[in-house]
């Protein structure tokens, strides 16, 4: 069996997510149009297994955006997919325009030039490239000498998704099976539902408020018929509570019945999600309530 593990990275909102749900063959890790939708680094396994030389095993990590820190979340965000250029044995690194639109990938490029990990480039949106555009983006990163390999894909559609898992086993060596062959995903249900909740937070604010928002599950009773889960929208400021609620409650009720019926289909069975908003003011820069939150800077 050939396995290793990969770590997929590049800008806020550049696929990212989307590429390892698309691997995967499933939903593992949320997806909203808005940046820094990530906040951890979640792996998502993938394997194949017939019994024969064509078995293996391959760790996707998907990280957090990597930008310009604004907060102590930013910090351990960008952090967390920094360091995973220490833990893996091939990155992809994601771009969906050409190097000369904004420093964001300039940034990255400075940083893979100094790790000896083999670094592919996958152009995502491909579907939304005119093919002169596609040339110009290949040309202007097959230039600097850093990527292994370059390939077009389209994260949403899957197309080449087949064409990247074929060149990236070729890249890996013999070695363990890490995860059972049934697992695709060494996060504990609780984290998938908290981060079920948040994206369709994400998903009904739209613009109105930033992403001063954090799940807390206060409460995950599973009974014989039913799981009853109680969780805590946190945000930043009091305003931001009214407009997450909105008027008679409909918001609220609204990212509670998308999240609901989510959460059914993963746990296969029915769910009482039950929901609160309470107000924690600059939790995005406070170390104990970020601690509290799971978001630990690394040493």
């Amino acid at each position: 069996m050939k396995s290793g593990f990969i770590g997929i990275i590049g800008r806020p909102n550049v696929g990212k997510s989307t590429l390892l749900n698309a691997i995967l063959g499933e939903k593992i890790a949320i997806t909203t149009d808005k940046p820094q939708t990530t906040r951890n680094s979640i792996r998502g396994i993938y394997t194949k297994r017939n019994g024969d030389d064509d078995d293996c095993q391959m760790i996707f990590i998907d990280t957090p955006g990597i930008h310009k820190p604004r907060n102590k979340l930013g910090s351990i965000m960008t952090d967390m997919a920094l360091n995973t250029f220490k833990e893996v044995d091939v990155v992809l690194f994601l771009v969906d325009d050409e190097l000369s639109a904004g420093p964001g990938d300039k940034y990255i490029v400075e940083l893979l030039k100094n790790i000896e990990t083999p670094v592919f480039l996958i152009i995502n949106k491909i579907d939304k490239l005119d093919p002169e555009k596609y040339r110009r983006i290949y040309e202007e990163y097959n230039e600097l000498g850093v990527f292994d390999e370059i390939i077009g894909a389209s994260a949403l559609s899957g197309k080449n998704v087949d064409a990247l898992l074929a060149k990236l086993k070729s890249r890996l060596v013999e070695g363990p099976m890490y995860f059972p062959e049934d697992m695709v995903t060494d996060h504990p249900e609780r984290f998938i539902v908290s981060e079920i909740i948040r994206e369709k937070v994400l998903l009904y604010l739209d613009e109105e408020v930033p992403h001063g928002v954090a799940i807390e599950l206060e409460s995950y009773k599973e009974e014989p018929s039913i799981t009853k889960i109680g969780a805590v929208i946190y945000c930043e400021r009091k305003s931001h509570k009214g407009i997450i609620i909105g008027k008679e409650g409909k918001k609220l009720k609204g990212i509670g019945k998308s999240a609901r019926l989510e959460i059914e289909g993963l746990l296969g069975t029915k769910v009482f999600l039950e929901l609160w908003v309470k107000v924690k003011e600059n939790w995005r820069d406070s170390d104990f309530i970020l601690n509290s939150f799971g978001y630990r800077k690394d040493e």
